[in-house]
């Protein structure tokens, strides 16, 4: 799978799909290559992860409504009209220029 915003590919991305996913996240991991899908989300923490983290909240339509960047052992705030979460490791979103506003989609 692939994030994607306005045709232009950001990285390759995994779905975090049923309960338990979601749950486990990235913990256990040391890093990502690429970006986490986490659907539905509307808050993520990063206890027990062994990196910081860069968060994106997107609602039902892709927009970027909120980002955050989550040291290790934090709790992200809940963004109420989220749909859907994108984490990848810090600083994935500075060199992908993803801001709020953008409007990203997963495709593949």
């Amino acid at each position: 799978m692939w994030l994607v915003r306005e045709g232009s590919v950001l990285a390759s991305a995994e779905a975090a799909s049923g309960r338990r996913a979601r749950r486990r996240g990235l913990l256990g991991r040391s890093g990502i290559d690429g970006a986490l899908v986490l659907r539905p989300c509307r808050q993520v923490h990063s206890i027990g992860m062994r990196f910081a983290i860069d968060v994106a909240f997107c609602d039902g339509d892709g927009r970027v409504l909120h980002t955050a960047t989550l040291r290790p052992g934090r709790v992200s705030r809940p963004v109420v009209h989220s749909a859907w979460a994108i984490e990848a490791e810090a600083g994935a979103f500075a060199r992908w220029g993803l801001a709020v506003g953008d409007v990203v989609e997963v495709r593949g």
